[in-house]
């Protein structure tokens, strides 16, 4: 029988860093699970303050970190998404300044509970959505300092609010320091992709994965990685981070390009005609590549995602 561990939300942390003492370790490929749990108290207090600073849980918080035996600086963590569950609702909620819709919404604060009915969202008394769980923010520690869990993106992960984070989908991470120290938070009921609107439908739940460690040939694409990768059952997806937005796609672009060259067999000019063809480019989450240095919930640059369908690897 498979093992699980369950990692308790009381672990939650603010920040990545390989100062943070490691609440479990495991082996790596022995298909154990691991449960983190996320809590959702933040946003019960902001629909019950409308105001930041009467908010005292912690924004954000990631749940962790875990130490993986054998994980060694360039080497490559695989966290495989078996399962995401929400025990209740979740929130929506407009931070004044925050988001595409900022100017439109103007500084008043708007929260609304969500009702999570048969596999469903009930976003308002007409509209629902299915629901679409996936991770919001997951990472591994940086080889130095700390990374925050709100913003912005980072090489090693963080809050990046990738949709494609969902279960059956295994995201790639780069080891900085050994053990990895992986930390997952930030689930989501539902996000439109891109989450430009910053904030999705956030809910408190329990992530379910399991980790591997890939020990990367010199000569693949997977060496010296400079961000996150995620293998869905259809895609493989590339990030790029970077600023201005041009720097992020060119470094999406060219990650997925050198996986086709090195890792899969294409020439450069077969790979430049395939990507022309099929390998698409969007926004990913809303957090960039560097906060802006005035306003906490604005970033600099952008994080854009490569992506191709597995059928024409």
């Amino acid at each position: 029988m498979t093992q699980t561990h369950f990692i308790s939300k009381d672990t939650g942390q603010t920040e990545f860093s390989k100062d943070n003492e490691p609440v479990l370790t495991v082996t790596p490929g022995t298909g154990e699970r691991i449960s983190f749990e996320t809590d959702d108290l933040a946003y019960q207090q902001m629909h019950e303050h409308h105001d930041l600073e009467k908010v005292t849980a912690k924004l954000n918080a990631v749940t962790g970190p875990v130490f993986v035996e054998g994980a060694e600086p360039g080497d490559v963590l695989a966290v495989t998404v078996h399962d995401i569950e929400f025990p209740g609702g979740g929130w929506s909620v407009y931070l004044p300044g925050a988001g595409a819709l900022a100017d439109v919404m103007g500084e008043e604060w708007m929260t609304r509970p969500i009702d999570i009915v048969d596999g469903e969202a009930v976003l308002t008394d007409g509209i629902r959505c299915p629901i679409r769980p996936m991770i919001g923010c997951i990472g591994v520690a940086p080889a130095e300092g700390e990374m925050s869990v709100v913003m912005p993106s980072y090489p090693t992960g963080g809050n990046m609010d990738l949709t494609d984070a969902a279960p059956g989908s295994t995201v790639y991470l780069p080891v900085q320091v050994p053990g990895a120290l992986l930390s997952i938070g930030d689930l989501h009921a539902v996000m439109s992709r891109g989450e430009s609107s910053f904030v999705a439908i956030e809910a408190a739940g329990v992530a379910t994965v399991s980790v591997d460690v890939i020990k990367p040939e010199e000569t693949s694409s997977w060496k010296a990685l400079r961000a996150a990768r995620v293998e869905t059952p259809e895609e493989f997806v590339f990030v790029g981070i970077g600023d201005p937005v041009q720097t992020s796609i060119q470094h999406a672009y060219e990650d997925l390009f050198k996986y086709l060259t090195l890792d899969k067999g294409f020439s450069n000019d077969d790979a430049y005609v395939v990507m022309s063809a099929v390998a698409h480019t969007e926004l990913g989450g809303p957090t960039g590549s560097k906060p802006d240095p005035v306003h906490p919930f604005r970033a600099h640059g952008a994080v854009t995602l490569a992506r191709i369908e597995k059928k024409y690897l």
